[in-house]
């Protein structure tokens, strides 16, 4: 019935009113009971209930009085330690003043009637906005104080800083005690102030005094000014550079002022250069502005100014008499300079006009001189024909007459002559050779060659020469592959050859051989001739030239020359070892082919051969030239075969239906009248034998497109002037296996 939470004052009262109750329902109890008996034990039993009672409403009393006084000395403990704060201090509960102490309330005198108990924390701060004694004040709103009172428990839930008249400066904390309570703390902080104030004060004086020193030291004179134009510092450099008295420069002077001496007094030249409302605006839009102006003491000085954060602008003036008298220097040289350039142009162009012009001329003159060449190459090319045929006519007719002549008074004439005319077919092929070799397009064609054939064939060749000297010549064969030129590559190897045979004495000897070097192989021509000095070794191989100990008549020096060339053609590499008197070694230094160089089979030297038998053959001959045909027929007949001379393909066909048979060979002339040529008449011949006819191509074509066509086709090319110790063993070896065999085997 009784809440023990409850105060005692409440807990005395609801006891009282209990023991009235009890009281009350007694007498009734008595005035209605028939017992008389049990009305006192009734009694009896309610006093005692009333004894209990009043002991414990006693000792609650005097519990309450103690709490009481308890309570009454903590408020007077709390009073005494608020009183003795030295910062204003009030309690809030529920938003309601409680407790405050004298400073809180007289903080501000005319909010010290305001300040009573329940007085609600938003009317606190609308006064205190209102006070005629607060200066300044953070804004505190309603809304912030409503904030305030949700902060969590224990945290500070608001703080501010205020300035109060006579410079009184208090910082006001709001913190939240409990659920409902919120604590208000006014600290005065007017001396932190003041001290922050005062070392401000200094600090900044330091930095201007800093900064006026730093102005100073500066090689530019520098001027600041306010945002409304008034001089704020400057340093002497300034005031130097513009020539402007002392007494303008004062801080607080206007910029209009310095502006009106300047141009009253003329020190600046341009006068646009002072329109400070230009200025103004380029400092509002781009924030600097760059003026370069010339001084009335001769200075040029650049001025610059830079808009400041504070709206104000700074004046950088800085002399660039020296810059400025450098640039124009360096103007005017550069002015020079380009002039100078511009004259050389001018010369250069016309020095490239003139070299253009000779480079036209030049082009003409090299279109000219390779048309020159083209048709020398042509006019060779057509004369070689009419050259080589009468040539080639006479070389069979003089073997002929050799032949007639032998043993009789006209052998030595007949000798004579052969020697000549030997001496003019070797002139005429050194003189088409070098115009090959100097023509516009390459000659040679390169091809993989082996010079086993090659070889024995040169040494076949100039047998009957070496015979006549009386010089030894021997061979030591070899079957390398080499990559060039068949046709150039024998007339060089040729040359050596006779050049040794020609300058070896009789009882002499010479030897061609090869020797592998790695990936090389060197052909060499060794002769026991008269030998070479060493300073004709370096000028042997020129055109016309021959070594001084060479005796009158040996020939023209052309044949080392078109090795010379040859071999610079085709890649390869000369040289010679002489000693007078002992003899000399030419070789040719050639890459071998990789993958068919096959090493030599026999190092031992092979003896030149000699002697053919008599021919049982039934020739065929194609020659369009009467005398070349007449030559070559009286030749073969000479050597016992049965020639069919005739002139054309036509005619040829006629002859082998005339026989009815097909002959054993045939011998053709590549150019023959009008469109006829050796090769239609090998293969009409071919076609109407029904026989792989053996054929051998005689013709003054030296090109490798023909011979590429006879390995195509299965005959054999012979130049003109054709060599005789060659035509005859090539005849036996190709009419051999033919002999062999009979005819309708042969397809």
């Amino acid at each position: 019935m009784i809440n023990p939470d409850d105060p005692l004052d409440i807990q005395v009262a609801k006891q009282a009113r209990i023991i009235d109750a009890l009281v009350q329902r007694a007498n009734r109890q008595h005035e209605l009971g028939t017992s008389a008996y049990g009305a006192f034990q009734q009694a009896i039993a309610l006093q005692g209930q009333i004894w209990a009672k009043t002991r414990d409403l006693e000792r609650a009393s005097t519990e309450l009085e103690q709490v009481r006084l308890e309570r009454e000395r903590s408020r007077r403990n709390l009073a005494d330690a608020l009183a003795a704060m030295e910062g204003g201090f009030a309690l809030f509960t529920d938003g309601r003043l409680e407790l405050w102490n004298d400073l809180f309330q007289t903080l501000l005198p005319d909010l010290a009637d305001r300040i009573l108990p329940g007085l609600k924390i938003e009317r606190y701060f609308e006064a205190l906005r209102s006070s005629a004694h607060l200066r300044t004040a953070d804004p505190v709103t309603i809304e912030v104080v409503r904030e305030a009172r949700r902060a969590m428990v224990g945290t500070a839930a608001l703080s501010f800083t205020c300035e109060l008249a006579g410079d009184r400066w208090y910082q006001f904390g709001l913190q939240r005690t409990s659920e409902t309570g919120i604590v208000i703390l006014q600290t005065e902080i007017t001396g932190i102030v003041r001290r922050n104030r005062s070392e401000k004060e200094n600090l900044i004086d330091r930095q201007a005094h800093y900064l006026q020193a730093a102005f100073d030291n500066m090689g530019s004179g520098i001027c600041t000014f306010s945002g409304d134009g008034a001089v704020l510092m400057h340093n002497d450099r300034f005031r130097d550079l513009l020539g402007l008295p002392f007494t303008l420069l004062q801080k607080g002077r206007a910029l209009s002022e310095i502006m009106g001496f300047i141009q009253t007094n003329g020190l600046i030249l341009e006068s646009q250069a002072l329109d400070f409302e230009l200025w103004e605006d380029r400092l509002n839009r781009q924030g600097r502005v760059r003026k370069r102006m010339r001084h009335v003491s001769g200075r040029m000085l650049d001025l610059h100014a830079h808009r400041l954060p504070d709206r104000g602008f700074i004046l950088d003036v800085r002399d660039v008499t020296l810059e400025s008298r450098l640039t124009e220097m360096l103007e005017k040289r550069v002015e020079e300079r380009t002039e100078e350039l511009t004259h050389t142009n001018r010369r250069l162009t016309a020095q490239y006009q003139a070299q253009a012009r000779v480079e036209e001329e030049l082009r003409i003159a090299k279109e000219k001189a390779e048309a020159a060449v083209r048709s020398k190459t042509r006019f060779l090319a057509a004369a070689s024909h009419d050259l080589l045929q009468p040539i080639n006519a006479a070389k069979l007719l003089i073997s002929t007459l050799s032949e007639l002549a032998q043993g009789g008074t006209l052998a030595p004439t007949v000798e004579r002559l052969e020697g000549s005319f030997t001496s003019i077919e070797q002139l005429l092929h050194a003189l088409l050779d070098i115009s090959r070799l100097d023509s516009t397009q390459s000659a040679v064609s390169p091809s993989d060659v082996s010079l086993g054939p090659l070889m024995r064939g040169i040494i076949a060749d100039q047998a009957p020469l070496a015979a006549r000297k009386g010089v030894q010549l021997d061979i030591v064969p070899c079957s390398v592959f080499v990559r060039s030129d068949p046709r150039f590559l024998l007339r060089s190897i040729q040359n050596l050859v006779v050049n040794a045979i020609q300058y070896t004495d009789r009882g002499g000897r010479v030897l061609v051989g090869c020797r592998r070097r790695g990936d090389e192989v060197v052909l060499q021509v060794w002769d026991t001739g008269m030998g070479i000095s060493k300073e004709d070794q370096t000028r042997i191989f020129e055109e016309f030239t021959r070594a001084d100990n060479v005796p009158p008549g040996s020939g023209m020096g052309l044949g080392l020359s078109i090795v010379d060339r040859t071999c610079r053609h085709l890649g390869h590499k000369v040289a010679v070892r002489s000693k007078p008197g002992v003899g000399s070694v030419f070789s040719i230094t050639m890459a071998v082919v990789p993958g068919i160089a096959r090493p030599c089979a026999d190092r031992r030297p092979v003896a030149a051969e000699t002697g053919p038998a008599d021919m049982d053959l039934i020739v065929l001959l194609v020659e369009n030239d009467a005398d070349v045909l007449f030559a070559t027929t009286q030749k073969l007949e000479s050597w016992g075969a049965s020639v069919l001379a005739v002139s054309s393909t036509a005619a040829a066909l006629q002859a082998v239906r005339d026989i009815g048979m097909p002959p054993d060979i045939l011998l053709a002339d590549y150019q023959l009248d009008g469109s006829d040529t050796g090769l239609e008449a090998i293969r009409a011949l071919r076609q109407e034998t029904g026989t792989s006819l053996p054929a051998i191509m005689i013709t003054a074509d030296h090109s490798a497109e023909l011979v590429r066509t006879g390995a195509r086709m299965g005959f054999t090319v012979l130049t003109k002037p054709v060599e005789l110790s060659r035509l005859r063993p090539l005849i036996d070896w190709k009419t051999r296996a033919r002999r062999s065999a009979p005819a309708e085997s042969l397809q």
